[in-house]
């Protein structure tokens, strides 16, 4: 779902919402690329752990921060182009209702007893999600300029590294400032 939201072609944007609606985490989506991307390694950014922030502090703030700020950012995008937020084109509504799919046609299929497994793996999926962020941007923060504005990005302002342990804690993402810094 990640990579796919970072790439230009309309096919894999869908199926990066597609693959966000097993953990009805859609706004992901929208946030990820258009809030977190601009944002990193600042206060503003809900997806970037503070330094001495316990994870389970961060988790709550990530989450509910990161659903206002897609929705803030979808609701502007669609006011641009004249259109209603609640429309069809709202990618955060579309992903949603991919989740709302493919959750009713689980418990459609096997009953109702699925739907407290349906609710755990969605929770164990944004929260795998989650830890990465906080992993990726514990404690770094961005310099200020003069007129209130944060420094470009940089390689600086994300962890990473290519040792098998780092490596394995990031969940694979070696190059994690470098995506971040040439996004």
């Amino acid at each position: 779902a990640h990579e796919l939201g970072h790439k230009s072609e309309k096919l894999e944007k869908w199926l990066a919402k597609v693959a966000l609606a097993q953990s009805f985490y859609g706004h992901f989506y929208v946030e990820h690329n258009h809030g977190h991307h601009v944002r990193v390694a600042t206060p503003e950014d809900p997806a970037s752990s503070r330094y001495k922030e316990n994870f389970w502090f961060f988790l709550p703030r990530s989450v509910i921060g990161g659903l206002r700020s897609g929705w803030r950012i979808e609701s502007a995008r669609l006011r641009r182009q004249r259109r209603r937020t609640w429309s069809y084109r709202n990618n955060i509504l579309n992903a949603w209702a991919m989740s709302v799919v493919l959750f009713g046609s689980l418990i459609a299929a096997f009953g109702w007893e699925i739907a407290p497994w349906l609710a755990v793996q969605a929770i164990a999926g944004f929260t795998f999600l989650e830890t990465a962020n906080y992993l990726e941007h514990y404690g770094l923060l961005r310099a200020k300029r003069a007129d209130g504005s944060y420094v470009r990005c940089s390689p600086e302002d994300s962890w990473n590294s290519d040792h098998v342990v780092s490596n394995l804690f990031l969940y694979q993402l070696q190059r994690h400032s470098d995506h971040h810094a040439n996004s």
